[in-house]
């Protein structure tokens, strides 16, 4: 009787569970046996992996072979296991030593030929067998930049089985013919899901594209709407835009990921996990270091916005669009489930989504733009523009956006229509995406370190009782905003929200703390209120 074991990684939404592979091998009628709650794909690897063995020129094993994957109450699914079984076959059946694989994490697909083919969710599984202890891992070769990204985890990237038995057994290891250059490589269709390509906007820009990237230059007229969008960039704070169609509300939100500062190292793995298992990480972009920009339609069911789908839930667009910009354009017209389903990653930083498969916990700390015109027709602000939309229809459109997803929304302006002058460069460019970028750069460095030592690092993030307790305003700033409060104008969460995006608009203009005047932008771009106060958030 033989027995090994490998080990491999389970993806649970975004996080990996490391899963113990064994073979056994026992003499009786020749069958393949696998058990520990497959579901179909993994149940076809007993036909993969018995063609990769024989095809890489090893021998099958004519005995009763059983393979369980523990834990077995974890669902598995997918087909990266099928590198980790075939060598737990092999060492049970004492082709390789099976002390050489009983600590080692392999993740891969294999074909009918023995090549190994590249699965999604390679960087979250090696961040698993990370946490667990595991300091070596087999990746195909295609994935072996993605897996390097892990600090202390030395990566072996292969190209075929055969390679892997030739370097576990210490034999000189054959060479594998590339793929052909002159067509796209198949192996690569693993990594992709279609239609996640360039045209979703997820995708990072090529060097061409860089070169062509919407600035913020490009936008006419709108000074208030731009200030408001410099604002959300530094403080991360949540904006509405509503206004004719054709204002430049839509232009405005494609240009805000151009202002953003560049991620993290952390924030940067945290995004580039999860569009590794969402399938929307090409290949040669092994980490994602810019702001993510997701912008779905306004057709999208719920699931697809907070996550969800068959047995276990797959990311959302609130996931995909983790630590940058989720632009819903025609707000309104998204269904009111889908648009309510925001509330608690709004205010959580994820989303938590439980089906009787699982609870599953998602990252989803994006900044949302929301995107709305007046009413139906759209020209209700326009004067002699012909709106002939009742009163009572437009009262139902604009209460399409309900109260308690409105409150969380830090900024609310309203878009004005691009005069003659502004159109035709009259008034002159308005400042490009670099020259905003730096200031919002400098205030999200002034609140960092601010906010040292403390789990948050941008102003929308800070708790209210930390604004009313420790981070005092000037004395007398919130007269304003207290009154508001006693009016109902103002509730708790939006006198909380107020004071955060008072100190973003403190930090853009390098002062200490929010004044009056800060106090005074602040309310004026959460209520729309004219304050008489000019909004500093640039040079002066």
């Amino acid at each position: 009787m033989g027995f090994a074991r490998a080990c491999s990684v389970a993806l649970v939404g975004v996080e990996g569970v490391v899963v113990e592979v064994q073979a056994d091998l026992e003499p009786g009628v020749a069958a393949f046996t696998l058990v520990g709650l497959p579901d179909k794909s993994l149940v076809e690897s007993r036909d993969r992996v018995r063609a990769a063995v024989v095809n890489s020129g090893a021998e099958w094993p004519q005995k009763k072979l059983t393979v369980g994957l523990s834990p077995a109450s974890v669902p598995k699914g997918g087909s990266g296991f099928d590198l980790a079984v075939a060598c737990a076959v092999l060492g049970a059946a004492e082709r390789i030593d099976p002390a050489a694989i009983a600590d080692v994490v392999m993740i891969g697909e294999l074909g009918l030929d023995g090549r190994v083919r590249p699965v999604r969710g390679v960087l979250p599984a090696v961040l698993a067998a990370a946490e667990a202890g595991y300091r070596h891992v087999v990746v195909p070769e295609q994935t072996a930049g993605e897996a390097a990204l892990v600090p202390g985890v030395s990566v072996l990237g292969v190209r075929s089985l055969r390679q892997l038995i030739a370097v576990l057994g210490d034999e000189p290891v054959p060479e594998e013919p590339p793929a052909d250059r002159g067509r796209p490589d198949t192996m690569l269709a693993g990594l992709m899901v279609p239609g996640a390509g360039l045209g979703t906007g997820l995708a990072p820009l090529s060097a061409e594209g860089v070169a062509h990237r919407p600035d913020l230059a490009d936008v006419a007229g709108q000074g208030r709407a731009r200030k408001a969008l410099e604002v959300a960039a530094a403080g991360g704070h949540h904006l509405l835009l509503t206004g004719p169609p054709g204002a430049g509300k839509t232009m405005l939100a494609e240009r805000l990921t151009a202002i953003l500062p560049p991620l993290s190292r952390r924030e940067s793995l945290e995004v580039t996990a999860v569009h590794s298992v969402a399938g929307i990480l090409p290949p040669g972009e092994p980490l994602i270091s810019s702001a993510p920009y997701c912008a779905p339609h306004h057709s999208a069911t719920m699931q697809s916005l907070v996550g969800g789908g068959n047995g276990l839930p797959r990311p959302g667009a609130v996931s995909l669009a983790h630590r940058g910009v989720l632009f819903l354009d025609e707000a309104p017209e998204f269904s009111g489930r889908a648009l309510d389903a925001l509330r608690q990653p709004l205010e959580s930083g994820h989303v938590v989504v439980a089906r009787a498969a699982g609870v599953v916990r998602l990252p989803a700390r994006f900044l949302m733009i929301l995107a709305a015109n007046p009413c139906p027709c759209g020209r209700h602000t326009l004067a002699g523009a012909g709106c002939e939309c009742p009163p009572s229809a437009v009262r139902r459109y604009q209460a399409r956006l309900s109260g308690p997803l409105l409150d969380r929304v830090d900024l609310r302006v309203e878009v004005e229509p691009v005069g003659r002058a502004d159109l035709m460069g009259a008034g002159g460019r308005g400042e490009s995406s670099a020259e905003v970028a730096a200031r919002v750069r400098e205030a999200r460095e002034r609140a960092a370190e601010r906010l040292a030592g403390t789990p948050w690092t941008t102003n929308s993030e800070v708790p209210g009782h930390e604004l009313r307790t420790r981070l005092v305003a000037a004395p007398g700033a919130l007269m304003a905003a207290e009154r508001d409060m006693e009016r109902g104008v103002l509730t708790a969460r939006g006198l909380d929200r107020v004071l955060r995006v008072a100190w973003t608009v403190a930090d853009l203009r390098a002062a200490d703390r929010p004044d009056a005047s800060d106090v005074a932008v602040a309310l004026e771009l959460r209520t729309g209120i004219q304050r008489g106060v000019p909004m500093r958030t640039g040079a002066s």
